[in-house]
């Protein structure tokens, strides 16, 4: 009978022991469920934060991603556009020196990414004083909104400009903007300070990209669109950008130039 009684109090104490066991790792003996003790749910809650902070890497990282691809698509783009289009070069500067005294390159001061202000080139196609007399013309001019500047027949521009500015040869020096990361080839047109000025706060959703050489509104008629359609045309670029998007523009890009409509 001792032993017996032994036995049963060894038995009772080895029960009592895993009962411990399993209150300690979060069983309810009342309820017969497992609770997760609180090292537990910390741990659980770490990693619920872990994964969240990973998805937001992810998307961040796809974002840089496509930023990596689009300038290197710049690069190469602009690289061989300079290359390939060397003799035009050369034959356009000889015509602007023998049309008309001055610079062969005209250099502006315009708006860039989250308005940082860099130098946007184009082959000269005004007169040298033709800044000092746009003052003059302010009331001659045909943009409907009053933001741009726009005469179809501008008395500030050359013979050879005129010929330059209907084909967009004139912009051929901004490939070299590409090339130092002022400018995509793909993006918004920068705009001048004195524009800048004008906007509204919807309208500086332009300079929250990398402005361009084309974008949407230049393949669908350039200066003949009014300002306020360039911002909304802009805008749904911004949002809709993509690799795919940028190719698709710059094939679109050569049958408007050569067609020169809205050129001027």
């Amino acid at each position: 009978m001792r032993l017996s009684g032994l036995k049963t109090t060894k038995r009772n104490d080895e029960d009592m022991s895993r009962m411990r066991d399993l209150s300690s790792s979060g069983f309810d003996a009342s309820s017969g469920t497992i609770r997760l003790p609180d090292a537990l749910s910390s741990l659980t809650r770490a990693a619920a934060k872990v994964r969240t902070r990973f998805m937001k890497k992810m998307l961040c990282s796809g974002a840089g991603f496509s930023r990596i691809v689009k300038r290197w698509m710049d690069v190469c783009g602009s690289l061989a556009a300079i290359i390939l289009l060397s003799p035009v070069f050369l034959l356009v500067a000889l015509w602007i020196k023998l049309d008309s005294p001055g610079p062969l390159i005209y250099r502006q001061v315009r708006v860039g990414l989250y308005g940082r202000l860099f130098y946007f080139y184009k082959f000269r196609s005004m007169y040298i004083d033709s800044d000092a007399r746009r003052a003059a013309l302010e009331k001659e001019n045909e943009s409907s909104d009053g933001v741009l500047f726009k005469m179809k027949n501008d008395p500030r521009i050359t013979r050879c400009g005129r010929f330059i500015r209907k084909y967009s040869i004139d912009e051929m020096p901004q490939f070299f903007n590409v090339l130092l990361g002022d400018m995509s080839l793909v993006g918004p047109r920068p705009p001048l300070p004195s524009e800048v000025a004008q906007y509204s706060l919807d309208d500086r959703k332009r300079l929250e990209i990398l402005p361009g050489i084309t974008c949407i509104w230049q393949i669908s008629g350039r200066s003949d669109i009014p300002f306020r359609e360039q911002v909304v045309l802009d805008k749904e670029y911004i949002r809709g950008q993509s690799f795919w998007k940028d190719v698709l523009i710059l094939f679109k890009t050569i049958p408007a130039v050569v067609a020169g409509k809205g050129a001027y």
